[in-house]
């Protein structure tokens, strides 16, 4: 590895203010770590989507009892719906993955995640353990568990159903499951080179009362988490409201609780507690060998912890991470080690973190690390070495400056880009493709760039890590953090994610490439057959970091037959091959979020009529329809409410409202009546699904009907045509059962009943086992003009180039002139 000599600088001032990166050092953060140091204790929680955990109980657990608490989530909520952007499926897992951390900082308990996608509502846990690959899925809870040793586990969910949704009873099935397959060593024995079997307690369903479902009895097990924790200065309510909060994607601002509030529990597997969540479990140091002294030595510390001057109890505190080194139970050793070493550093007053001089790396590149220090301890604090990838940079026990910050420099290689493990090869439906199955668990990749810090603390090697990340000011937001970026040498973004043909005529397809560092070579495409593409390649030469330049591709069909093929685009770069594009999503809440998804689009060749071209859109929660629509030739613009109510409406061929706008668009209320002018007025108003709770108005279309939790989530379910004959199904457009087929992830969502006569109800669907649905498709006329309302997931289908669904789609569209 190429390095460079470190240097010291000691500067007085810094333009940064306290690090993130570090843990938390103020009185109550180490009075409570003192508690913490003292218990050891483990629960874990399971449940199937972010948002599905009990966050006042695990705040309670953590903060309150001091157990190290975790919260399996099954999923990473890819299949839900955004109310604050429109990223979908993969992309949206990735937001609800950063919202989890979030939520486990506010509440002190851990995150985990098995292997399993979120693929959509499903009704049952039949369908979803078949799809989620059961095997697999169980054996990365199993792998949690050998891993975490949680004395007890709680699911959120029961199997008996009352939880109301396929992925929430298989999450309980799958937990049942595992609480005997991780105790057995016949079971995934290929887990036992790095962990043992391990054996829970007990395993609890933490019952509940949603709406009119109450599981629990006065009967059950219960604990009071509303108590108040006057170290933190609230109450776990108040705190469960500030992790949950958290869950923006999903609109689950919550307000703060006050006061006594229980949880009930009922015994599903395990020894039944009568008085404790713990029962039969030591939790003090008694349960390790040799642990009672040191549990002493740590009483003895905590009651003579002097408040005004926390330094006094570094010495004693440096004697006992020697004893606790020492302990023969390497689990508890390395827990407790962690928290008494991060305990002595907050009573020294020691701050250190590392972070890199940009924000992005190519792969391979030389990354250029500024490592800085600040004792407050006394001059009998020294720094060892710090080390990267781990090659060491030995400064010889220099002893630190009592509150003089210090900077190191250094550099290692970017040896590895930072794709999110679970995204780096294609997954099918149910499950990612997990490339190293002891990758299972972990939310981030674990090998994410560290720096790894030693100092001496009173005479001892005491040892730290610190995530790199990059570090800069923000006029408005002060000090920001984000993660560091390793990319390849240059991505390749497609402008489109869908090219839709019509007819053998060419399209021209546009790549952005940007280079991540000095790079020359080509970009190329992957012959497909049944098009042709030219040219061949083209040559790029002399590129430097962050240089952004545009390439084009012509396609075109060699026949009319209907196909979809994918389109791939490498490019060699110094030599190398890579096909990936650049993704980045960036919400305030959240850190920066980067990935680097396949270099690729979709080609759709079908045959297909458009009539009509000006589309007005009313944004809603959040989806890609405008960009679906502009594909295949429309002229879509997003409607303001001054055009809505001021402008001359008559010039668009159709109106659409996104996806649950009326439950996030608080104007359309105001502006409904502007909308059935329009439609009375000739136009054409098509509403696109709303969930049922939130409305906005109370009728949404010109005639009554009423939106229900009602869906049909077999994406292959038979769909009965009710009104062959209708114009929807005919113009421009003849609609064929070959039009539903190829769908993905669902058929429809939020169906509507109580249907008034004056619509008319197209087509009718429904799961397995289910009673016949018409609510998925109604067609009004209204004065001169047509209301349409479907429930149908358009926008998962467009977007991801379903030709049928297109089809379908532009006949929704398109009123034929004259009718009404």
């Amino acid at each position: 590895m190429k390095r460079i000599n470190l240097i010291t600088v000691f500067l007085y001032l810094s333009t940064f203010a306290a690090a993130q990166t570090s843990p938390p050092t103020d009185l109550g953060s180490i009075q409570q770590n003192f508690k913490k140091l003292s218990t050891l204790g483990s629960v874990l929680y399971i449940a199937a989507h972010p948002d599905d955990e009990n966050t006042r109980l695990l705040a309670y657990l953590a903060q309150e009892k001091h157990y190290r608490t975790g919260y399996l989530s099954v999923t990473r909520g890819d299949g839900g719906q955004n109310l604050i952007g429109n990223e979908q499926s993969e992309l949206l897992g990735l937001i609800r993955t950063q919202e989890l951390l979030a939520a486990r900082k506010i509440d002190g308990a851990e995150q985990f995640f098995t292997r399993a996608n979120d693929f959509g509502f499903s009704k049952g846990p039949e369908e979803t353990l078949k799809i989620w690959d059961r095997e697999k899925v169980l054996g990365d809870m199993v792998w949690v568990i050998r891993k975490f040793r949680p004395d007890v586990m709680i699911c959120r969910f029961p199997t008996t159903g009352e939880g109301g949704h396929g992925h929430h009873t298989s999450s309980a099935i799958l937990a049942q499951e595992a609480f005997a397959a991780a105790a057995d060593p016949k079971r995934y024995p290929e887990q036992l080179k790095y962990v043992q079997p391990w054996q829970a307690k007990r395993l609890l369903w933490n019952t509940f009362s949603f709406g009119s479902v109450n599981t629990t009895a006065a009967d059950q097990f219960k604990i009071n988490v509303g108590v108040y924790n006057p170290v933190l200065g609230k109450g776990y309510g108040e705190i469960a409201a500030e992790s949950r909060s958290n869950h923006k994607t999903q609109g689950f601002g919550s307000a703060k609780q006050r006061g006594e509030f229980y949880e009930y529990f009922k015994t599903i597997l395990g020894d039944a507690p009568q008085n404790d969540l713990m029962d039969g479990v030591n939790t003090t140091w008694k349960r390790v060998k040799d642990g009672e002294t040191i549990g002493a030595g740590i009483g003895i510390i905590n009651r003579d912890f002097n408040a005004e001057a926390p330094e006094k109890s570094v010495p004693a505190l440096v004697q006992l991470l020697g004893r606790v080194e020492k302990i023969s139970d390497t689990y508890w050793r390395t827990q407790k080690t962690k928290e008494l070493s991060n305990l002595i550093a907050a009573c020294a007053g020691l701050w250190f973190e590392a972070y890199t001089a940009e924000p992005t790396y190519a792969l391979g590149d030389e990354i250029r690390i500024r490592s800085q220090v600040v004792n407050r301890y006394s001059n009998r604090v020294k720094i060892n070495s710090i080390s990267c990838q781990g090659n060491a940079s030995n400064l010889d026990s220099k002893v630190i400056p009592a509150n003089q910050l210090q900077t190191f420099e250094q550099t290692c290689i970017a040896d590895k880009i930072t794709q999110p493990y679970w995204l780096q090869v294609p997954h099918p439906i149910g499950s990612y493709n997990i490339p190293d199955d002891t990758l299972a668990g972990n939310p981030e990749n674990p090998d994410l760039p560290k720096v790894d810090f030693e100092f001496i603390i009173e005479g001892k090697p005491v040892r730290f890590e610190r995530r790199l990340l990059y570090k800069y000011v923000d006029p408005v937001r002060g000090e920001v953090y984000q993660p560091l970026e390793i990319t390849p040498p240059v991505t390749a973004n497609v402008e489109s994610q869908d090219y839709i043909f019509n007819a053998q005529q060419p399209q021209v397809v546009q790549i952005k490439l940007k280079s991540f560092t000095n790079a020359s070579g080509s970009i190329s495409l992957k012959p497909i057959a049944g098009w042709k593409i030219s040219p061949e390649k083209i040559d790029f030469a002399g590129k430097t970091k962050n240089d952004e330049w545009a390439v084009a591709f012509t396609v075109v069909p060699t026949d009319s037959k209907p196909r979809t093929d994918c389109l791939q685009f490498v490019v060699t770069a110094n030599e190398k091959p890579f096909s990936l594009a650049l993704r980045r999503i960036r919400y305030d809440h959240v850190p920066a979020i980067t990935l680097f998804p396949p270099s690729e689009a979709k080609l759709v060749n079908l045959n297909m009529k458009i009539a009509g071209k000006k589309i007005g859109y009313i944004v809603g929660a959040g989806d890609l329809m405008p960009e679906a629509l502009r594909q295949v030739g429309y002229d879509v613009r997003l409607l303001s409410e001054n055009e809505i109510m001021n402008a001359d409406l008559s010039v668009y061929d159709a109106i659409i409202t996104g996806v649950r706008a009326y439950n996030v668009n608080e104007r359309l209320a105001y502006e409904q009546s502007r909308l059935m002018d329009y439609v009375k007025n000739g136009g054409n108003l098509l509403v696109q699904y709303n969930n049922n709770a939130g409305l906005v108005v109370k009728q949404i279309g010109p005639y009554p009907f009423k939106v229900v939790n009602q869906r049909v989530t077999d994406e292959d379910a038979e769909v009965i045509v009710l009104d062959k004959q209708n114009p929807v199904l005919n113009y421009p457009n003849k609609i064929t059962q070959d039009d539903f087929k190829g769908w993905i992830q669902e058929r429809g969502l939020y169906f509507v009943n109580d249907i008034d006569p004056q619509y008319k109800a197209i087509l009718q669907m429904n799961d397995k086992g289910e009673q016949p649905n018409n609510g998925a498709l109604i067609v009004a006329d209204y004065g001169k003009g047509r209301f349409v309302y479907t429930s149908l997931a358009f926008f998962r289908e467009l977007p991801a180039g379903v030709p049928g669904a297109y089809r379908l789609f532009i006949n929704l569209l398109s009123k034929p002139k004259g009718s009404i």
